[in-house]
């Protein structure tokens, strides 16, 4: 499916490099890219860009379940065998899974990293395939058939991770009206699915979502700016002419970018 805009990158702080990044290289599979004093890129292969940055700083301390932020950054896998794999290889490194869903639109898995932050690997189903109502998309959780999954995805390969990126951004917010019409003026994304209580999943180009926002747990104010956690998320958007930098309302910072950005050390 062509893509106007794509999530391109996220930024977190944690409390200890060296622990992280054993969690995202050897439990996940990610690649590390570049390494200097208290920072670090990943990627998905040595010869793909970065998507994930790592920041160390032992004094942040972590936000308490009022505060809004990340819920989850989602990495999309190519396919469904992918996601099979890799599910392998990260149960056979003692990777611990918060959950597993069906979600009618994708195959998912969750899980969370040492200091917290949600993740989710998933694969989309074919568009055609999509659960609809009435014309309108109807996301849903159900249970996912592991064993099917996996035993429909044969062996693990060298690099689990190969051509997957990041598919979509979930944040919990504070007051979900004006989070949407934060992201709908600066994404040009527009509601794909509302009916879910104190939810909302965005998108552009017909995607099922790009950014999820969620008001579960009733967050009362942003994640402090020097908290663990979040930092940035980078979108290309095909309006960004030149960089922007935008202050998120639930305590990030929002990129823009008209193409991929760069990692300094």
């Amino acid at each position: 499916m062509p893509r106007s805009l794509q999530l391109l990158r996220l930024h977190l702080r944690v409390a200890d490099l060296a622990r992280s990044l054993r969690f995202y290289s050897t439990q996940l599979g990610f690649k590390v890219l570049r390494h200097a004093d208290r920072r670090a890129e990943l990627g998905t292969s040595q010869d793909a860009p970065g998507l994930l940055e790592l920041s160390e700083d032992k004094n942040a301390v972590a936000t308490g379940p009022e505060a809004a932020g990340l819920f989850h950054g989602a990495v999309l896998l190519p396919d469904r065998g992918a996601l099979g794999r890799w599910l392998q290889f990260a149960a056979a490194t003692g990777a611990e899974f918060d959950g597993f869903a069906d979600h009618g639109v994708s195959e998912a898995v969750y899980l969370s990293d040492p200091d917290g932050n949600g993740l989710e690997f998933y694969a989309d189903r074919p568009q055609a395939d999509w659960p609809r109502e009435s014309g309108k998309l109807t996301m849903f959780t159900r249970s996912l058939g592991v064993r099917e999954l996996v035993a429909a995805s044969g062996s693990v390969r060298p690099n689990p991770l190969a051509e997957s990126r990041w598919g979509h951004l979930h944040l919990r917010v504070t007051d979900l009206i004006r989070s949407r019409a934060f992201y709908e003026a600066e994404l040009g994304v527009t509601v794909m699915q509302d009916s879910l209580p104190g939810a909302a999943f965005l998108a552009a180009d017909g995607y099922h979502h790009h950014l999820g926002l969620n008001t579960w747990g009733q967050p009362r104010y942003p994640k402090p700016a020097d908290a663990l956690g979040l930092v940035s998320a980078t979108f290309q958007h095909p309006t960004a002419g030149n960089d922007r930098e935008l202050a998120a309302p639930e305590g990030y910072t929002l990129e823009l970018a008209s193409i991929p950005g760069t990692y300094t050390a």
